[in-house]
């Protein structure tokens, strides 16, 4: 029987993320011992204040459908923290809240790209974002960078990969998968280069902005050339673990906003009731109620990068935000350990799945063929466990 599958869904590829979490799943489930590492998903549980407000919520009969764009009381949630955080002056009619900030991602996809437009992804880049640009008929153009440029793109760089086809770029400070965090001088740098190309929009992924380690976060927004062609993403899932709630938000120009929540109403329409009503608890409480996992995450960070540097032929940065590190791997292409031969990331990061019981991703999916992508989203003796693992395979 034929399976007369759309051209579309036959080009979409698999998210290696998910695909490696689910491969861990299933060896789990044979009885096998896998750390995984794979997942971007914090180990926290939520704190129990956002918990409680979740409760008092469903108390106070919080069941019905929720506006297409969010609850009113929750956008002044959010343009309240922004203006805190980020010093952006947003409306509520600028902004829209959707079943997380991936679907944020792929509304604004959707309303501003056409088939044939291009859009610029500085690479590495989180493995969404091809496969959102592929669904909305673009075709993406990756500026790769490497481990010893602390994988950040430069001015000549994002000019030479500009063409009058170009529609958008995605910026992701601090990034996924490498951690990286671009500092408001390099920011004010890229945009000296897109004043001079205004058909371009900047999608710029803030949701890892509180797990910083120093470099203080800047929005790309906040740049004042860039304002009127910035969509800011973000949303509660990584700081405030919370990634099953699912609530992401974005604030931009109004006409996009209204674009965004015209798409989302034939989708989804509005987001998760109960969780819109914690998120205000969530935004509204001091920063520093999370700070508790962030300084942990800062622990972990120093403990899996130093115990990565006495491996030979690993090659690390200093990742100054999110819970990531991505190590260069590329010294064991060609080897072969234990039977396998090792060609690049995809079977270096199968390797250490098969050999080590350890579930990393490649890099190859985040378009950094050189790498694998380790979450350090997991207690200090998981992390000790999986690097000791790593290091006999590969001594």
């Amino acid at each position: 029987m034929s399976q007369p599958l759309s051209d579309r869904i036959k080009s979409l590829p698999v998210s290696q993320t998910l695909a490696m979490a689910a491969k861990a799943r299933e060896l789990k489930e044979q009885g096998k011992d896998i750390i995984s590492l794979s997942l971007g998903e914090p180990d926290f549980n939520t704190p129990e204040f956002i918990k409680d407000a979740a409760i008092q919520a469903i108390k106070d009969n919080y069941n019905s459908y929720s506006p297409v764009n969010g609850y009113a009381d929750l956008r002044q949630s959010i343009c309240r923290k922004f203006k805190r955080d980020n010093n952006l002056d947003y409306n509520i009619n600028q902004v829209v809240v959707s079943t997380g900030a991936k679907q944020s991602i792929a509304n604004v996809a959707m309303v501003l790209l056409n088939p044939g437009d291009e859009v610029i992804l500085p690479a590495p880049y989180w493995v969404s974002y091809s496969a959102i640009s592929i669904l909305a008929e673009a075709t993406y153009v990756e500026i790769p960078s490497t481990i010893e440029t602390d994988f950040k793109i430069t001015p000549e760089q994002l000019e030479a990969a500009i063409t009058p086809k170009t529609k958008m770029i995605f910026f992701n400070s601090p990034n996924n998968p490498s951690g990286t965090v671009y500092t408001e001088e390099e920011y004010r740098a890229l945009a000296k280069v897109l004043e001079k190309h205004p058909q371009i929009f900047i999608l710029s992924d803030e949701i890892y902005e509180h797990i910083n380690y120093g470099v203080p976060n800047f929005s790309f927004a906040a740049i004042e050339s860039m304002y009127d062609r910035t969509i800011t993403v973000n949303g509660v899932a990584k700081a405030f673990a919370m990634t099953g709630w699912r609530i992401g938000y974005i604030g931009a120009p109004e006409w996009i906003a209204k674009a965004c929540n015209k798409m989302q109403g034939q989708i989804t329409s509005g987001a998760n009731c109960i969780a819109q009503r914690a998120t205000i608890t969530a935004l509204d409480e001091p920063v520093s109620r999370i700070q508790y996992m962030v300084d942990e995450f800062k622990i972990r960070r120093d403990l899996i990068i130093g115990l990565l540097s006495n491996i030979e032929g690993i090659k690390t940065n200093v990742a100054q935000g999110a819970f990531y590190v991505f190590p260069d791997v590329s010294h064991y292409f060609g080897k072969t350990i234990q039977g396998t031969k090792v060609e690049n990331a995809s079977d270096f990061a199968m390797l250490l799945l098969e050999k080590a019981n350890v579930a990393t991703v490649t890099g190859e999916a985040f378009g950094a063929p050189d790498c694998i992508r380790i979450s350090y989203a997991a207690s200090q003796d998981e992390l000790k466990e999986a690097v000791k693992r790593i290091a006999a395979l590969l001594s």
